[in-house]
């Protein structure tokens, strides 16, 4: 009895089974790199103007996120921000008045932006698999820091609460809710580098990254998140394609491969007809002797 039928199912069940691994590959890059974000298309400096952008990813399966709350310190305060209006959501600006007033470089802060909170209308959430992004305008950027840390915190319609609050550790390992955060240049650093360069120093809010080569914290996570999903990305695609080829390769070898009783006895048949057809020696030489 052939062998190649129990090896064959063998195979395709380790293909389907890489394949199922596949696509949870697949599922967890997509989860473990969508997270509440911060970064800027402006050049961040201590003291400086920015435009800041939350990005907002929904990761609920069914549920569709309908809040996001942004909180600030009030240690290295923002003295007022203006929003930028999007269709279909309110929002509001909660200013507090601190304890003490802080003093920045060129002013004194005494009334600052607590927390500024984007609501949906109905009908107009982030559904699952989407994206919105929420602007706002800073005019003064903090001076007595070089981190803008800026807790964040979704609501889902089915009553789900994420916080995006865990600070990224000294070892770099990305927490599951990092806290959406912006690295300052310091302005007299700025004013030097643009000094030995012979033109304005850039710094690409998107990656953090400033004309020194200094590399803020949120690029180190991006980056570790992106590498990660990577990396998950193509574990997928080699699981998939394997699984794929290996059912295909087990179906073409049930359908090509003969039966045991295939093929068995026919060429003595053969071999039997052939010998009765043709005439004996002495028979052939008569014929064609007559002839």
């Amino acid at each position: 009895m052939s062998t190649n039928h129990p090896r064959n199912r063998l195979l395709a069940r380790t293909g389907v089974t890489l394949a199922a691994i596949g696509v949870f590959v697949l599922a967890g890059a997509g989860i473990a790199s969508a997270h509440v974000t911060a970064h800027s298309p402006d050049q961040l400096v201590q003291g400086g103007d920015a435009e800041i952008v939350f990005r907002s990813p929904n990761e609920e399966p069914t549920a569709a996120m309908v809040k996001l709350q942004v909180n600030f310190s009030l240690t290295s305060p923002i003295g007022d921000a203006d929003i930028k209006p999007m269709p279909g959501w309110n929002y509001q600006v909660t200013m507090t008045t601190l304890p003490t007033p802080v003093r920045m470089s060129d002013d004194s802060i005494s009334s600052a932006v607590q927390s500024i909170t984007w609501t949906a209308q109905p009908g107009f959430g982030i559904k699952p698999g989407e994206f919105q992004e929420f602007d706002i305008s800073i005019e003064g950027l903090p001076t007595n820091t070089t981190t803008m840390d800026m807790p964040a915190v979704q609501t889902y319609d089915d009553g789900d609460v994420v916080n995006w609050n865990q600070p990224t550790p000294a070892s770099g390992v990305e927490p599951d809710h990092p806290l959406p955060h912006l690295t300052l240049a310091a302005a007299n650093a700025t004013d030097d580098a643009a000094a030995d360069s012979g033109s304005p120093a850039v710094v690409d809010g998107m990656a953090g990254m400033t004309a020194t080569g200094t590399t803020s914290a949120s690029a180190g996570t991006d980056n570790t998140a992106r590498w990660l999903a990577g990396i998950g990305l193509l574990l997928a695609a080699l699981a998939l394609g394997f699984g794929i080829g290996t059912f295909a390769r087990s179906r073409s070898a049930g359908s090509g491969s003969a039966g045991p009783d295939d093929g068995g006895g026919d060429d003595d048949d053969d071999d039997d007809d052939l010998d009765d057809e043709a005439p004996p020696k002495d028979e052939r030489s008569k014929q064609g002797a007559s002839t």
